[in-house]
């Protein structure tokens, strides 16, 4: 039976550690130069609804790296952009491809294409989710820190897609997550009952309480892609919800600092914050490669 990754919790914890542990082996792997195949005449699907840095380039190179063939689809170059639906759309790419990911706005396009799709669908971004970027975040926190049980990460910012695979990823592993967002803003309702009923689950709406004795302190942008109209209207919602020096002495001394990218200095994130944790920033967006590496193997070897 094909597997897909919609969301984090379409794996199970062990299949989440494998796949970290794999991370960790490929990233290794490829730093020292060996090439490493096991993808040969494999084809990757990708279709983009919205624009892309990490998320094209990530997928592009590490589909190359395995050995298969990246094949780039904005969707108003498809017939996607002309309205055919995408059950038709996933039928005929599981014809010509191995696996097919999708960065797009809405879940449900992701949700129908898995369910139409006889090959393994991955969610590269939606407006509910991002479980790939967590998925390199995990593993990012897991190199600068080890062992994450006894740790403390935060959030701080939009209760938007990060955050909710965050609470995924907390669900998953029994995380000690703190969550601050301002009213109105908070993540998923469905994940947050969830979440919820484990003791080491918060949400808040002051940032301080959230970063108070943090290991890991993670923000996003106010305003996602799709949202720029709301753009001042945030602005004024998340104020004193910047991560600074400030806020940051409430977190312990040896806290390190993720942001998924592009990151809003002085918005989100203060300027001399972002610099001061700008290697382990950038450190977390080059695992998306390797994070993504680990998955893809997974996904199309396994469905072979």
């Amino acid at each position: 039976m094909k597997k897909d990754f919609t969301k984090l919790l379409d794996i199970s914890k062990d299949e989440c550690s494998y796949l970290l542990e794999r991370t960790a082996f490929l990233k290794k792997l490829r730093l020292s130069g060996k090439e490493h195949r096991p993808l040969k005449n494999k084809n990757l699907a990708m279709i983009f609804e919205k624009a892309s840095t990490r998320t094209r380039v990530s997928f592009e190179v590490g589909m190359r790296d395995l050995g298969g063939h990246p094949i780039y689809m904005s969707a108003g170059e498809t017939q996607i952009g002309r309205g055919e639906p995408i059950k038709d759309t996933a039928r005929v790419l599981s014809r010509y491809t191995d696996a097919i990911m999708i960065r797009t706005y809405s879940q449900n396009n992701v949700d129908q294409l898995a369910y139409w799709a006889s090959v393994p669908v991955i969610n590269g971004l939606s407006d509910l989710y991002h479980p790939c970027q967590i998925l390199a975040d995990l593993f990012t926190i897991s190199e600068n820190k080890g062992d994450m049980t006894d740790l403390k990460i935060a959030y701080v910012g939009d209760g938007n897609n990060v955050a909710n695979s965050w609470i995924e990823a907390a669900i998953l592993f029994d995380l000690n997550l703190s969550v601050a967002t301002p009213k109105g803003y908070a993540p998923d309702e469905a994940l947050l009952k969830r979440a919820k009923k484990s003791g080491r689950f918060l949400l808040t709406s002051d940032p301080a309480d959230a970063i108070e004795g943090a290991d890991v302190v993670n923000t996003d942008v106010w305003a996602s892609m799709g949202q720029e109209s709301q753009k001042e209207e945030r602005k004024i919602a998340f104020d004193g919800y910047m991560i600074d020096t400030k806020l940051l002495k409430h977190a312990k001394n040896n806290v390190i600092v993720l942001h998924c990218l592009p990151a809003h200095r002085n918005e989100e994130i203060a300027e001399d914050v972002f610099e001061k944790y700008s290697d382990v920033i950038f450190q977390q967006a080059e695992n998306r490669l390797h994070a993504q590496k680990a998955l893809l193997e997974w996904l199309i070897k396994g469905s072979s």
